[in-house]
Parts: structure tokens; sequence; C-alpha cells
């Protein structure tokens, strides 16, 4: 099995599905943004779905700079940990 690549699911993200899925994870990230500050991509993957299409659509959301990422060695994929880059509240 292939390792995760933004390049290769990024694609997906611009499908009719991709959309409606990018939408969502932007939402949840906004809320939960607002209510903490900050949010973990383990928290962003809602629904039932393929977890790569929506590691690409948070990543989606990074690239667009609605999210920012804290670096991190060695994190896996679902704990990432994201701030916004407005002030929340």
């Amino acid at each position: 099995m292939a390792a995760y690549s933004y390049q290769t699911q990024r694609p997906w993200v611009f499908t009719e599905n991709g959309q409606v899925m990018f939408l969502k994870i932007r939402d949840e990230a906004k809320r939960l943004l607002d209510q903490s500050g900050a949010v973990m991509s383990g928290k962003l993957l809602i629904g039932s779905g393929d977890v790569w299409n929506m590691l690409a659509c948070i990543d989606r959301l990074v690239e667009l700079k609605e999210l920012i990422e804290l670096p991190q060695e060695h994190c896996a994929g679902q704990h990432r940990v994201f701030i916004a880059p407005w002030n929340p509240g």
C-alpha cells in the first residue's frame, strides 16, 4: 500500500464529492478553532469516507492558508495540530 500523498489525492478535492467533504471539514475546523484556538486533524476526519481524501481536504485548507499547521517532528497524520490564521472569538 502506498503512503499518503497530497499531490496524488489533491484532484479528488475538486470533485463534487470532494467539495462537499471539503466544506464540511472547513466548517468543523472553524467551529473547533472558535472554541479552543487549535484543532488536531483527527478531530476533522468526520463522517465516513476515505481518510486520505479527508487529509487532502485538510491539506487544501493549509494550502489556502485557512489553517496553519504547527510544526512537529515525526507526527502521525491524525495528530497534526492546526491554528487559525485569524483571531478566534
